[in-house]
């Protein structure tokens, strides 16, 4: 019963964490994106291709690996794939499209997301700055920070710079935020703590 009652709790810290629920969510959302470009490329690129290339439709361009009964309608890509083996090149022409326009999206989205995490993780040491600091204190490290962000010379004695991205971050810092690399100890810093 107890073997029962772990391997159930188990199951249960397995489905909850963090990742599985995060990757069930991205899969779900990446499906209805796929729709929704199949759809661009399809209702709107497509036609927009057809108009400059003088009325070619790439979903019927085919080319047929067999000789046509006389008088066979082999006019769509239904048709002819019915009668025999065909290569739909066309089709294979709107998928890459459809990976293009994919990957130009969603190189974007992540170029914004990390733009706003970015910004996020600056305020939030700016916060943690501001408590450490005390109250006195945090509107003139709120203005010391942004005349230190504007100038790259002269860090300050609370920050130092990683060795792989060269983002300002915490002195005490082990992984840097930014580029999530390990940092080595300095002596400099072990010196100030």
């Amino acid at each position: 019963m107890s073997d029962k009652k772990s391997m159930v709790s188990e199951f249960r810290e397995f489905i909850l964490r963090g990742n599985v629920v995060d990757l069930a969510v991205g899969v779900i959302i990446g499906a209805a994106f796929q729709s929704i470009v199949t759809s661009l490329v399809r209702d709107i690129i497509s036609p927009l291709i057809g108009v400059v290339t003088g009325g070619v439709d790439f979903t019927n361009k085919f080319l047929l690996l067999y000789t046509p009964a006389n008088g066979a309608d082999v006019s769509t890509l239904e048709a002819a794939g019915a009668q025999g083996p065909v290569i739909a090149y066309g089709a294979f022409i709107t998928s890459v499209i459809n990976f293009l326009i994919m990957a130009v999206v969603i190189f974007f989205m992540v170029k914004s997301i990390n733009s706003l995490r970015g910004k996020a993780q600056q305020a939030v040491a700016l916060k943690m700055k501001g408590k450490s600091g005390g109250s006195s204190s945090q509107s003139t490290s709120t203005s010391s920070s942004t005349t230190t962000s504007d100038s790259a010379s002269a860090p300050s004695s609370e920050e130092k710079q990683c060795s792989y991205c060269y983002k300002k971050i915490h002195i005490n810092a082990t992984r840097c935020p930014y580029c999530t690399s390990q940092l080595e100890e300095s002596s400099e810093s072990s010196g100030q703590s």
